[in-house]
Formats: C-alpha cells, sequence, structure tokens
C-alpha cells in the first residue's frame, strides 16, 4: 500500500527526462537525479531576501539560502512548484520570472534546479516548520559575507547567487 503521506519525484537522466517515480527517501539515499526550484525575491531597492532553514531539516539544517526552494514532486512542472513553494513558505504569491536551469550535480543534490525570482514590497509570512528566520540584504554584502563564511550558505544557494551575480552584475 502507497503511503500518500509520503513525498513522491520524479526521477530524471542526464537531460531532466522522467525515467522513474520514488519515495524521496529513495532518491535521496540512492542520489539520483530529481527535481528542484529557488526563488530569488527582491525588493524594489534592491534587496534579495534570503532564509535561515530549520534546525530540523533533513540537508543543510541552519543554514541560510534562497527566499524559497523546495522539491518538484512527481508529476509536477517546475513553474507549478515554484509557485507552490512561495506560497507556503513564504505566505504570498507574485508573477514569477524564469531565469536559469542548473544541471543536476554534487552542489544542487544531483537536483535539476530552476531558478525563478520575483519581486515583492509586501509582507512575509515565514513557514516556521521551514524557516528560523528571514533577512533583506544587499548583494554586495551577503557576497562578501559568503567568501568569508561559506559554510554558512547552502552549496544550491552559493552556486545560484555566484551565477546570477555573474549574470547580472548584480552587486548593489
Amino acid at each position: 500500500m502507497v503511503d500518500i503521506t509520503e513525498e513522491w519525484f520524479d526521477v530524471v537522466d542526464e537531460q531532466d527526462q522522467v525515467i522513474d517515480q520514488m519515495r524521496r527517501a529513495d532518491v535521496h539515499r540512492l542520489k539520483l537525479r530529481h527535481r528542484a526550484v529557488h526563488i530569488f525575491v527582491w525588493r524594489t531597492d534592491g534587496r534579495l531576501l534570503i532564509h535561515k532553514r530549520t534546525d530540523s531539516k533533513e540537508e543543510f539544517p541552519g543554514v541560510w539560502t534562497s527566499s524559497a526552494s523546495g522539491h518538484v514532486s512527481a508529476g509536477e512542472d517546475y513553474v507549478i512548484s515554484a509557485n507552490r513553494e512561495l506560497t507556503e513558505e513564504l505566505g504570498f504569491t507574485s508573477e514569477l520570472h524564469r531565469s536559469q536551469k542548473f544541471v543536476a550535480c554534487p552542489d544542487t543534490s544531483m537536483e535539476f534546479t530552476t531558478l525563478f525570482e520575483c519581486h515583492w514590497d509586501g509582507d512575509v509570512t515565514p513557514d516556521p516548520s521551514e524557516i528560523q528566520k528571514v533577512a533583506w540584504v544587499r548583494t554586495a554584502e551577503l557576497a562578501d559575507d559568503m567568501r568569508k563564511r561559506p559554510e554558512r550558505y547552502s552549496p544550491a544557494f552559493r552556486l545560484l547567487f555566484e551565477w546570477y551575480c555573474r549574470q547580472f552584475g548584480r552587486l548593489g
């Protein structure tokens, strides 16, 4: 009997094509390729929202990461997943723009990761089961701290943020 409360992921090949569906625990244990989304939420003053993961998280507990992020569930696409994660983790909806897709690698925990971004000047309501705290930060300060103390940030967030800064020269 299938436990419907357990998360199921699409397992994908090197080209991000679905080849199977498995339980989350098995996908992670076997280090199989699967899918994830990250969202960068920007204020109009140029600050980026980051959040500190709860200490109870399975992967990278207590570190800072993207504004919102999460796995793509089995049968779900990247856009639907990104909208769901934004609402679940931060309590608002906004028009999302797709920035880049990253190949599955050890830094992304074997996740094909699509980065989205949006602008939001309103309040956020972080999910306390996922998020310890949030901070609005200037990219130059974040880049400086990331260079000095990379262990404070998830590997996937470091990869995405460094790419974003190179791509858009956004260090203001």
